[in-house]
């Protein structure tokens, strides 16, 4: 923990210094003026926490520092799909951790279930937020992936569908049938380099019907501007020039 709050200042100063000296002739970002700050006093008390004090306020000064904030609203419900988009750098997790962080939300993400054998490791990757999958149990991860939230236990599953930090034509829709499989609905998240913003959206609830349901997901993140706006995926170039 102490290892990790030094990183996380350290990132932050050295953050906050590349900004300042690669963007000190540029405007300041065009800020939300539709969505509220958001902050982890606003959580309920059935969102997945990850329960420590000191990383919030660690994040949070991180996320000061290097001139981002996170809007939006998460409602109150145990269990969700989260879609993490666009992605398009390495460096979109340096603002999209420690906004986690600093809401003390816990969102999991899949891992190999034979990295959790090792019994130091293991404390590690559950306290990160490492979910261990079997990709023989029952055939496939997507099964496995249900299974995880048909145990009950609080649980917001972080996937990216894009699949690539490339340009790609289509998303992958593996995380609709797993949301549909384990009847949880979909929280869309945006990270805006336009605004410095890391966005959580209203839900959607899937139908079954993807072909209906998709568009509805890609109409949010109208606007949203990547790191590298040229790997801006299909879906999410046609949902912008439908708007122009």
């Amino acid at each position: 923990m102490v290892l990790y709050g030094y990183l996380l200042l350290h990132g932050a100063v050295m953050t906050s210094k590349l900004f300042n000296r690669s963007n000190a002739n540029s405007a300041k970002p065009q800020r939300s003026k539709i969505l509220p700050s958001l902050n982890k006093k606003q959580l309920g008390n059935l969102v997945p926490r990850r329960g420590n004090k000191i990383a919030p306020v660690i994040a949070s000064a991180f996320l000061k520092a290097a001139g981002w904030r996170t809007v939006g609203e998460i409602a109150n419900i145990p269990q969700a799909v989260v879609l993490a988009l666009p992605h398009t750098s390495n460096i979109d997790g340096v603002y999209a951790i420690p906004s986690l962080f600093a809401l003390d939300l816990k969102i999991s993400i899949m891992g190999k279930h034979t990295l959790f054998k090792v019994p130091v490791l293991a404390q590690l990757l559950h306290w990160i937020g490492i979910v261990p999958i079997d990709r023989r149990n029952k055939g496939s991860v997507l099964q496995a992936s249900i299974d995880k939230f048909k145990t009950g236990e609080p649980l917001f599953l972080g996937l990216s569908p894009e699949g690539t930090r490339q340009y790609t034509k289509n998303w992958k829709s593996g995380f609709y049938y797993l949301a549909v499989g384990a009847g949880v609905p979909i929280l869309p998240v945006a990270l805006d380099y336009n605004t410095k913003e890391i966005r959580f959206m209203p839900l959607v609830y899937p139908t079954g019907d993807i072909e209906a349901d998709l568009p509805k997901i890609y109409a949010q993140y109208q606007g949203v501007i990547p790191r590298h706006p040229e790997r801006l995926s299909q879906p999410l170039q046609d949902v912008n020039k439908s708007a122009e």
